[in-house]
Order: structure tokens, then sequence, then C-alpha cells
């Protein structure tokens, strides 16, 4: 075999290494329901292009008004994946930005309508499954705050060693003022968007022992372990003026946004968490009944 033909031989083994490793990487691509329904399914990627849409022909079928019929597409090129919006109604948003054609990596999360997908690869796609699944326990899907499960664990270990050390611990809930209306008039994709812009704006502001929590569909609660309640006070009238001040929109449109808030601390009357709970949900009551956009401490 002369030199030439011995170089284009390891050329040709080289290219088919390569072709053979590109292969086994879009067998182990798939993409995570992480918000909305069907939450946790996985879906394996390949080199077929894979459609997301309304219509039942799709390869992954979500049935939302909000979702155009044929989507977006997702196909496998060259050396990774490309989703393409397929002239939908709504669009497709990568992180939170809307594309016409992204190329997508690890842990890119893709919204449609009200769903959000979680891109994921690599050698390990079973273990950052579980790892996922395990998150999702946790952690809220639109908002990535934390979930109801979470603050219903988080409330009754907190105020146990409450209780067991003497130390203070304050709960703030609050909810956005007229959510309803909101999404009434801008519709619901402009509710998801509002609701994430709002998390994603106020919670660099709280400290890293509070736990950020949503607890309902426009309901969150703030608990803060070692703060007494002229503390929490201030923090929530702190998140108070965030929320009003940041400007929060959605496509182009910039919707005026105030929230209302209760403030409790665990103190002598409480024998349980819900004793907490239910004070400051009065309190928040209190602060919707005066007019809103406005903190109101529980007795």
């Amino acid at each position: 075999m002369t030199h030439n033909q011995s170089e284009k031989t390891r050329i040709t083994n080289i290219a088919q290494e390569r072709s053979e490793s590109r292969a086994s990487r879009a067998g182990e691509s798939c993409i995570v329901v992480i918000y909305g329904p069907e939450l946790g399914r996985r879906v394996p990627l390949a080199f077929a292009p894979f459609e997301i849409g309304r219509s039942t022909k799709n390869d992954l079928f979500i049935d939302q008004e909000s979702i155009s019929r044929h989507h977006a597409r997702i196909t496998f090129e060259g050396t990774g994946y490309v989703i393409r919006d397929l002239g939908s109604t709504n669009g497709t948003f990568v992180n939170d930005e809307a594309l016409r054609e992204a190329r997508l990596k690890d842990g890119d999360q893709v919204q449609i309508g009200r769903s959000i997908l979680k891109f994921m690869t690599g050698e390990n796609i079973e273990v950052q499954y579980h790892e996922e699944i395990y998150r999702l326990m946790t952690v809220d899907g639109l908002t990535q705050a934390f979930n109801r499960r979470y603050f219903d664990e988080a409330m009754e270990r907190e105020f146990n060693r409450s209780r067991r050390y003497g130390r203070a611990l304050s709960l703030i809930l609050f909810d956005i003022d007229h959510f309803k209306r909101i999404n009434d008039t801008w519709g619901h994709l402009a509710g998801d968007a509002m609701l994430r812009q709002l998390v994603a704006a106020v919670r660099p502001r709280l400290r890293r022992e509070d736990m950020f929590c949503r607890t309902g569909g426009e309901e969150f609660a703030i608990l803060l372990p070692e703060i007494a309640v002229d503390g929490a006070a201030l923090t929530a009238e702190k998140v108070r003026r965030i929320v009003e001040t940041a400007a929060l929109r959605h496509e182009q449109t910039v919707i005026p946004c105030t929230i209302s808030l209760g403030v409790g601390e665990a103190s002598d009357v409480d024998e349980l968490p819900t004793g907490l709970y239910s004070r400051t949900d009065e309190a928040l009551y209190a602060a919707k009944g005066a007019g809103r956009n406005r903190v109101v401490i529980a007795p």
C-alpha cells in the first residue's frame, strides 16, 4: 500500500469514527417536560426530525390552545440539534428568548405555548434525567422558585428548629394583585411571563438562607430563618417596591404589576406551623382589603 493510500485509509477511518461518535451523541439526547401536561415525561431524540405541536400527528403532542398545530421542529445537524419555529402563532422561546432558529445546548429550556421542555445531552443522560426528576419534586418548573411541596417540608422543619432553639422565624406571604385581570386582558402566556420575571427580579435580592417558594398560581411565600418580624417587614417592603418598579413585560408590552403582602413571626401562640401560616395569611388578606399594594404585619 502506498503512502497516499495509507493516508486516505487513515482519514476514512477517522471520518467514520467521528460519524459513529455523532450517532452516539444523537442517541444520548432527549427532551424532558418540566412544566405543563405530562410533567416529567422524557422523549429521546435521534436522527429523524422531531416535531412538536397541537396536532396528534406530531412526535410530541401537546393539547394547548396557545400551541400551534405544527409549532416547532428539532433536527440533528452534523454535531448537534437545532430547533426551528414553524411559523407558530405564539413563537418558540429558548431560555426566554424568542427565536426562529437556535442550536440547542445541554440544559437549554424551550418554551412552547405554556409548556417548558429541557434539552439534555451527554453520556450520563440517565443520571441527568433522574436528577432532573428529583429537582422537579422540589422546584417549580415555570419560575424556578421552590414549589409547594418544598415549602410545606421546609415550613415544618424550620418551625420545629425555631421552637427547639428559641430562634426567630418569620414568614412572608404575597400574591399578585388582580392577576385574573392580567390573564383576561393579555392572556395566560403573559401571566406566565410575569410570574417568571417576578421571581427573577426578587430572588437575587433575598438572602441565601431565605426560601422563596411558589405555593399556588400567583401565590408566593418566603421563609426567613433567624429573622424577627421587624426585619421581615423591611424585606417585604423591599420586595413590594421591586415588583412595583420592575418592567415586567410580555413581548413588547410592559404590564404594570403590584403585590399585596402579609408578614408574621412564629410565637408562643403557634402550636403548629399551620398557626403561623394562618396568621400570616390573614395579614395578607388584610393588605388586599386595605387597597392592595401594601404590607400588613400579623398581630
